[in-house]
């Protein structure tokens, strides 16, 4: 019989706010997290993009030093929305060895890998950190979660490029199903506003370069797209069995009612056109207990703002929907937050269920020229949601052909 599970906590830092509540009110208020960069090394190596979503607030203010000096600014923004999210679930007791993680990062932690190998090569081995390794390894921001709660039925790392930490909730989906745990830290943190892959993305003609308007630069589904904007940060969910969350009296956000994954096997950057193996992604999640494709009412889209990816979505979406689709009010909240990599299904995970919660769908910003190609029902100001049982999905797409969707029900 399968296991109902339910959504008890959320936590966020995000360049819209330090939390998961100040992100939600900012995407409803139409606010932008993309702005200049002001630190030297954008001059000193002449980056062509100049700007990108940098988290509303540092680190170091949500974090003890001594922490804070021992974590990859990754694992840092992990740590803080696991925090927030574990805090909000109101969950006091747990049995250590049926509490786990399921984490996840598109990149890891470039900062203290790129920052050893300047050591390394200006001032020799014996100057490089020996927490260098712990710091820079995919799995330390699961690791830094799972040792701050204590959570010793596993903590897992998924690596998926951008669809990592939808594929970490599709995960935990399946874990909990299979009586691997009672409760699970779900998400995904990334922290690469960095010189090196600004000046990659940009290499690949990834980046939007607006320097003159970075608020405005993210623009999905417009005419004008020309890429997408550098995002960083850190989302959290507590997914519990509704039975363990009945048994203590939770809260309950919204209900995790399937997730998917899916491989293009067809380019390791471009997605395929077709979105054959994408739409197989959303059927599976709708329709792992039972749901149809006419009960969804609300999209979070991937869409990333490039010329490229926002058209192949939009025929994933038309091969799963048909004409459903056009009823559909979509949401591309990346807009607002720029593109969080690994961590980017996570703080979308959030603002879907919020919306659910809320019954609010949220705006998509800058949209302002919508693309002929693309026939969406695209949200621009907040809109109400219909009452009763209502499915949502949450897209996320990454290089490498990777797909994941998963699929909330409102309570």
């Amino acid at each position: 019989m399968p296991k109902k599970i339910v959504v008890t906590g959320i936590g966020a830092t995000s360049p819209l706010g330090a939390n998961a509540r100040d992100s939600w009110t900012a995407l409803l208020a139409g606010e932008s997290g993309a702005r200049t960069l002001e630190q030297e090394w954008v001059e000193q190596y002449d980056l062509p993009v100049k700007f990108a979503a940098s988290a509303k607030v540092e680190q170091e203010e949500q974090l003890e030093r001594v922490e804070a000096k021992r974590l990859d600014p990754g694992s840092q923004f992990a740590l803080i929305a696991a925090r927030e999210a574990w805090a909000d679930s109101g969950i006091e007791h747990i049995d250590p060895e049926r509490l786990g993680v399921d984490w996840s990062t598109g990149i890891g932690g470039v900062w203290t890998l790129l920052s050893a190998w300047d050591t390394l090569r200006e001032r020799g081995p014996r100057r490089v950190l020996p927490m260098t390794v712990p710091m820079l390894m995919p799995n330390a921001p699961a690791a830094a979660i799972e040792m701050h709660l204590g959570a010793r039925a596993f903590a897992r790392t998924v690596v998926s490029a951008c669809a990592s930490s939808t594929e970490s909730i599709a995960n935990a989906f399946d874990h909990l199903q299979q009586g691997f745990a009672d409760v699970i830290i779900a998400g995904g943190s990334e922290a690469a506003i960095h010189p090196l892959p600004l000046a990659a993305f940009a290499s690949m003609q990834a980046l939007s370069k607006r320097n003159d308007e970075p608020a405005t630069a993210s623009r999905p589904y417009d005419v004008t797209r020309d890429g997408f904007v550098l995002g960083e940060g850190g989302a959290a969910i507590i997914l519990e069995t509704e039975e363990h969350a009945l048994a203590r009296g939770a809260r309950i956000y919204a209900e995790l009612v399937g997730g998917a994954v899916t491989s293009d096997a067809y380019h390791i950057t471009a997605p395929d056109p077709e979105g054959s193996a994408a739409a197989r992604a959303m059927i599976a999640a709708i329709e792992t207990h039972g749901y149809s494709r006419s009960d969804v009412r609300h999209i979070n889209a991937h869409a990333t703002s490039t010329p490229v990816g926002d058209v192949a979505e939009y025929h994933a979406l038309k091969h799963v929907f048909g004409d459903h689709l056009a009823d559909i009010p979509v949401s591309a909240t990346k807009a607002s937050t720029g593109h969080l990599l690994g961590g980017a299904g996570g703080i979308e995970a959030i603002f879907t269920v919020l919306a659910l919660a809320e019954r609010t769908a949220p705006p998509t910003i800058n949209l302002t020229d919508m693309d002929p190609e693309i026939h969406l029902d695209v949200v621009r100001e907040p809109r109400a949601l219909p009452e009763g049982d209502v499915l949502a999905i949450s897209n996320s797409f990454g290089f490498g052909g990777h797909n994941a969707v998963v699929a909330f029900k409102s309570v």
